[in-house]
């Protein structure tokens, strides 16, 4: 039994499923401008990245969540470039039209920005069209390394995974008014040294609305709120894989779905519609 292969598109690409443009950072950009919600979730292997691209998921995030989700970890803090490369490689050969993000993993870019630049490189060689790290302050400087050298970035503030331990647990993020004012100067940096994007986690949902008016580029919520530009969830926690209990923010999308495939989609068309997350439900308050 053989698997068809879709044929290479100018360029060499793959191919977008039918009626589905590529996602670009200048189509998400012209998405923001005009209102459209984006829906991303993350993706760690071939067939996971083809079916959520088949369903219309805007961005896909091959997050070092992988840690946590794919090897058992507690944290994300083992996850290495290499196997964020691997992971990368995987999502990039299933995906077809969707944007790709991959995480920096700790310890690839807190060394500087020389660092930063070669860790970068090998995700984007191994597929990725824009990379993702953590914090704000000391990071604006990276960022600005990379944007100028051609390394589309979305940066991470809020609940910042990497740094659990010195956030002192999972903890929503900016609640207090010297903490609130804290993260809106550290986005306001990021956005000026060239974040195209922005993922705003576990942070009251007025002040993720607040920073998302100013901000240059797309913001992406998760436990923020409504009023960001888009969403994004972990894909096993959205069907209901996750053992444990979920953070507030996560929905069942698997419940009354018959399949992964109408999960996915329900996923997209409730964050274009604006249907999740739910304030009352999903979002937090300072």
């Amino acid at each position: 039994m053989t698997t068809e292969t879709p044929p290479p598109a100018y360029g060499g690409g793959p191919v977008p499923a039918a009626g589905r443009k590529t996602v670009t950072l200048h189509r998400l950009r012209a998405m923001r401008e005009a209102g459209e919600k984006v829906a991303m979730l993350t993706a760690y292997d071939a067939a996971s990245a083809r079916l959520l691209d088949d369903c219309g998921v805007d961005c896909l995030l091959v997050g070092d969540s992988l840690g946590m989700v794919m090897q058992g970890h507690p944290s994300t803090l083992p996850v290495t470039l290499e196997q964020m490369a691997y992971h990368t490689g995987c999502v990039a050969r299933g995906n077809r039209g969707a944007w790709l993000i991959a995480d920096l993993p700790f310890g690839s870019y807190q060394g500087g920005v020389e660092q930063a630049v070669a860790s970068s490189v090998a995700l984007m060689q191994a597929g990725a069209q824009m990379v993702k790290l953590e914090g704000g302050g000391w990071t604006a400087p990276i960022v600005a390394a990379l944007v100028e050298r051609g390394i589309p970035v979305c940066a991470h503030l809020g609940l910042t995974p990497q740094s659990v331990h010195a956030l002192g647990g999972y903890r929503i993020q900016g609640r207090d008014a010297a903490a609130a004012q804290n993260l809106r100067a550290h986005a306001r940096e990021l956005g000026r040294a060239g974040a195209a994007m922005l993922v705003l986690e576990l942070v009251p949902s007025d002040l993720a609305a607040d920073i998302s008016a100013g901000y240059p580029g797309i913001t992406i919520g998760i436990g923020a709120g409504q009023r960001t530009h888009g969403q994004v969830l972990v894909l096993h926690d959205m069907l209901d894989i996750t053992a444990g209990t979920k953070p507030r923010f996560v929905r069942n999308f698997m419940q009354g779905a018959a399949s992964i495939g109408d999960a996915v989609r329900s996923y997209v068309r409730d964050v274009k519609s604006g249907a999740f997350p739910d304030e009352a439900l999903h979002g937090y308050s300072a």
